[in-house]
């Protein structure tokens, strides 16, 4: 069935004299003449059976339907140049586009990437944040860095780690002391992860305690806000030792109990079946699961300690 969709010419010539609310500037700037942006502008309204701009004598202004259209036209068009960038960039390349939890990707993947770039140069890694499971067919990744129980239709999961977050404060919070300890813990401000709800009430579990505001405290989407949160004096965090190096390493961070949270769930390196084959994945998963190999639970103490 044939798309209803106006020609690519009047949608240009629509965004831009919609931008500039001019007709005269958009033929400038398209080199074209004034009465070309008319006829093509006409020919949009009269596809669309609605009036996108009002005549009047000082010019031309956009209808109310036009503003709401030119927004649509804009974003559609800026995604269109962006693929055709994209694609013009690949040309003789290798790209990996891989989906990654925020704090993951910029706390402890990116530090990293600069040796894998080093190692394999003919190979771009464009990250995207993503904090949710998708469906690799509705989206242009070839990969995901994903943190839960590995299970993922369609797909191969390469284990990479566990989170084994621990509660740091800030060393105002700390004083003298070395640690603090879980009694004491249970009575300050706890700053809650959004996205593991239950990470606090899991902890003092394994401590052997029962704290009634166990889920009490602000909460914060990424570990990164957590983090700044901590730093500030704000409270006390559960955080995996490897997301905060820097901050443990600056002592903006120090950590205020050994005791870990045991999960069952850690991160994933997510391939789909039909990517399976491509080289530069494979040369990206053989970089990645030696460095991860490092942060996984046996090598907790190691992870810490980097």
């Amino acid at each position: 069935m044939r798309r209803k969709i106006p020609s690519t010419n009047a949608l240009i010539s629509f965004e831009a004299a919609a931008r500039h609310e001019s007709f005269t500037k958009a033929a400038e700037e398209l080199s074209l003449t004034q009465s070309a942006i008319c006829r093509q502008i006409s020919a949009l309204e009269e596809f669309l059976g609605i009036q996108l701009f009002r005549r009047t004598r000082r010019g031309v202004k956009l209808s109310e339907a036009g503003t709401a259209y030119a927004r649509r036209v804009t974003a559609q068009l800026d995604a269109v140049e962006r693929d055709t960038l994209a694609v013009m960039s690949q040309q003789g390349a290798q790209t990996i586009e891989l989906a990654v939890g925020p704090s993951f990707g910029t706390q402890w993947l990116l530090p990293r990437l600069a040796e894998f770039q080093r190692q394999q140069p003919q190979i771009t890694i464009n990250l995207s944040s993503r904090t949710r499971p998708f469906l690799f067919a509705d989206t242009e990744f070839d990969a995901a860095i994903h943190f839960g129980d590995g299970d993922w239709s369609g797909s191969q999961a390469h284990f990479l780690m566990r989170e084994n977050a621990q509660p740091v404060c800030s060393p105002r919070l700390l004083g003298t002391r070395k640690q603090i300890d879980a009694q004491t813990l249970a009575q300050m401000p706890l700053l809650q992860q959004s996205t593991r709800p239950y990470a606090w009430r899991q902890w003092f579990a394994h401590q052997g305690l029962n704290v009634p505001q166990d889920l009490s405290g602000p909460r914060y989407e990424l570990f990164s806000m957590l983090a700044q949160a901590a730093s500030h004096g704000m409270g006390v965090a559960l955080i995996p030792p490897f997301l905060i190096e820097r901050e443990l390493a600056d002592g903006h961070l120090v950590i205020a109990h050994q005791q870990s949270v045991p999960s069952d769930n850690g991160y994933y390196l997510i391939v789909p079946e039909r990517k399976v084959e491509s080289a530069a994945l494979r040369a990206f998963r053989d970089w990645l699961l030696p460095v991860a190999r490092t942060y996984q639970p046996e090598n907790a103490a190691n992870a810490v300690a980097h």
